[in-house]
C-alpha cells in the first residue's frame, strides 16, 4: 500500500510539474510574441509616419509657385525628415525579404529626393521645371503606392500574428483555469482512494478480530494485499495457533479426566480382577472340571487379560513414562518393527489378503530417542494400516531428511479406504476409533509419545486412496534432554 501511495503521489507531482512547465513556457512564448507584436506595431506606426511624410512632401511639391506654397526651409525639412524615417526602419530586425523591400524603398526614396532636389534648384527654364515637377510628383505617387502596399501587407500579417498570439493566450488561460479546477478535485479523489484503501482493510481486520474474540477460531482473513496482506497472514497464523493451543488444552483436560478415571479403575478393579484371574486359572486346572467348562474358564481368563491390557493402556495414556533417550537409528528401528512384530500377518505372502511392503528409506543421521516408545509408535501405525486393508494392499514406509538437515520425516501409508474428511481432526483424540474393536487410545498414545520427543504427527488422505501418516522428529545430538 505504501508503494502504491508513493507511486500515485509521484505521478501526481510529475503531472502537475509538467503542467507547470507547460504554463511557464507558454507564458514566456506569449510574452515574447507580445513583445514582437509591440515592435511590429511600432514599425507599422513608423511606416504610417513615413507615408504621411511622403504625402506632406507631395503636398509641398503641389503647392510650389502657388499663393499657399511653403518656404524653402520647411520643404527641405520635410524632405530630410522623410529620409530620417526611412533610415530609422533599418534599425529593426527584418527578414531577408523585408530587408530587400526596405532597400528598394530606400532606393526609391533617394530617387524621389533627387527629383525634389532638381525641382527646388532648377528655376531658369520654366518648361523643364514643370517637367521635373511632374516627374517628381509621379515618383512620389509611385513611392506612396509602394508604401501603402507594404503597409497593407504588413497590417495583414500583423493581424494574423496578433490573432494567433491572442488565441495562444486564451488557450493558456483556459488551461490554467482547468488546472486550478482539477488540482483540488484530483487531490480529493486521490485522498478518497487512499483513505478507502486504508480504512477498508482496517475494517476487515477489526471485524475479524471481533469474530476471533467471539470464539470463531476457524475464521480467516482473505482478499487483502500488500502490507495488510502480510498482517492478515500473521492474523491467520495467530488464529491457527490459538486453535491449536485450545485443542491442546482440551486434550490436557481430557488427559486429566482419563488420568482420574484410570486411577479410579486401577484402584477399584485391578486387584479384584487379578484375584478373579488367579481363581479362574486355578479352577481350570482341577481334574473334576469337564473339558467344556475348562474352555469356558480359559475364555474368562482371556477376557480378564484383555481387560488388564485395557487398564494398562489407560495407565500409559494417563501417566506416560518419560522417554529414556539413547542413540537410535530410525531406519533400523522401522526394519526391526516390520520384521519381528508383523509376523502374525501374511506380509508379502500370496493370497487375497496379501500385504506388500514398499520401503523407501533415505540416509538418516542417528538421533536421541526412546527406542521402546518409537517401536510402539511404529507398531501402532503399522497395525492401523493393516486393519485398514483387510483384503490386502500396499504398506508404504518412507523416510528422508528434511532440507534444513534438522528434521527426520517418516511417512507410513496404506491403500485402504482412507479416513472421512470430517473425522481426520479426531483421529488422534482419545477413545476415537474406526475399528470394530479397540480402545481408541493407540494413536492418541502415539501422538503423546511423539510430542514428548518434540516431534509432530499428522494424517491425510492420499490422492489415490488410503491414508498417509507423517511423523516429524527433530535430530538430537547425544546428550540432549527430552
Amino acid at each position: 500500500m505504501k508503494r502504491k501511495i508513493v507511486i500515485a503521489l509521484a505521478i501526481y507531482s510529475v503531472v502537475f510539474l509538467l503542467a507547470g512547465v507547460y504554463v511557464i513556457r507558454t507564458i514566456q512564448t506569449a510574452t515574447t510574441n507580445l513583445d514582437r507584436l509591440i515592435t511590429l506595431h511600432q514599425v507599422e506606426i513608423l511606416r504610417e509616419h513615413y507615408l504621411l511624410q511622403i504625402k506632406r512632401v507631395q503636398a509641398d511639391l503641389t503647392l510650389i509657385d502657388t499663393p499657399h506654397s511653403r518656404s524653402f526651409d520647411i520643404v527641405v525639412a520635410h524632405i530630410l525628415g522623410m529620409g530620417r524615417i526611412i533610415d530609422t526602419c533599418f534599425d529593426c530586425h527584418h527578414s531577408p525579404r523585408g530587408t530587400e523591400r526596405l532597400n528598394a524603398l530606400k532606393k526609391q526614396t533617394e530617387i524621389y529626393k533627387d527629383a525634389l532636389s532638381r525641382v527646388l534648384t532648377l528655376r531658369a527654364n520654366a518648361s523643364r521645371l514643370a517637367a521635373e515637377e511632374a516627374a517628381a510628383f509621379g515618383i512620389g505617387e509611385e513611392l506612396i503606392a509602394q508604401v501603402r502596399e507594404m503597409i497593407a501587407f504588413t497590417t495583414s500579417k500583423l493581424g494574423e500574428s496578433t490573432q494567433k498570439a491572442m488565441s495562444e493566450i486564451e488557450r493558456t488561460k483556459y488551461f490554467l483555469y482547468g488546472l486550478v479546477a482539477l488540482g483540488p478535485l484530483v487531490s480529493a479523489v486521490l485522498g478518497f482512494v487512499f483513505i478507502l484503501g486504508l480504512t477498508r482493510p482496517v475494517k476487515v481486520l477489526v471485524e475479524s478480530t471481533r469474530r476471533l474474540k467471539s470464539g470463531d477460531l476457524d475464521h480467516r482473513v482473505v482478499a487483502l494485499k500488500d502490507e495488510f496482506g502480510e498482517l492478515a497472514e500473521a492474523f491467520n497464523e495467530m488464529a491457527g495457533s490459538l486453535k491449536e493451543q485450545l485443542q491442546k488444552m482440551q486434550r490436557t483436560e481430557q488427559m486429566v479426566v482419563v488420568g482420574e478415571l484410570a486411577a479410579g479403575l486401577a484402584h477399584e478393579i485391578k486387584n479384584p480382577m487379578a484375584g478373579i484371574k488367579v481363581a479362574m486359572s486355578v479352577l481350570s486346572e482341577e481334574a473334576y472340571i469337564s473339558s467344556e467348562d475348562k474352555g469356558v474358564l480359559r475364555k474368562v481368563v482371556a477376557e480378564i487379560t484383555q481387560l488388564e491390557g485395557l487398564m494398562k493402556s489407560f495407565l500409559n495414556f494417563a501417566k506416560p513414562q518419560k522417554p529414556r533417550l539413547e542413540p537410535v537409528n530410525v531406519n533400523q528401528m522401522l526394519n526391526t518393527t516390520l520384521t519381528f512384530h508383523l509376523k502374525h500377518r501374511a506380509v508379502g505372502a500370496d493370497g487375497p489378503g496379501k500385504i506388500e511392503v514398499v520401503k523407501e528409506l533415505g540416509e538418516l543421521p542417528p538421533t536421541m530417542a526412546d527406542p521402546t516408545q518409537l517401536q510402539q509408535i511404529f507398531l501402532n501405525l503399522f497395525l492401523n494400516a493393516l486393519h485398514a486393508m483387510p483384503r490386502g494392499g500396499e504398506l508404504g514406509v518412507r523416510t528422508c531428511l528434511e532440507e534444513d538437515g534438522k528434521t527426520i520425516r517418516i511417512e507410513v501409508s496404506d491403500t485402504g479406504s482412507g479416513i472421512r474428511e470430517d473425522l481426520i481432526n479426531k483421529v488422534f483424540q482419545p477413545f476415537f476409533t474406526t475399528k470394530t474393536k479397540g480402545t481408541g487410545l493407540g494413536l492418541a498414545i502415539s501422538r503423546q509419545m511423539i510430542e514428548q520427543h518434540d516431534g509432530a504427527i499428522a494424517v491425510a488422505n492420499r490422492p489415490g486412496g488410503g491414508a498417509l501418516f507423517t511423523i516429524l522428529l527433530p535430530v538430537k545430538a547425544e546428550g540432549a534432554a527430552a
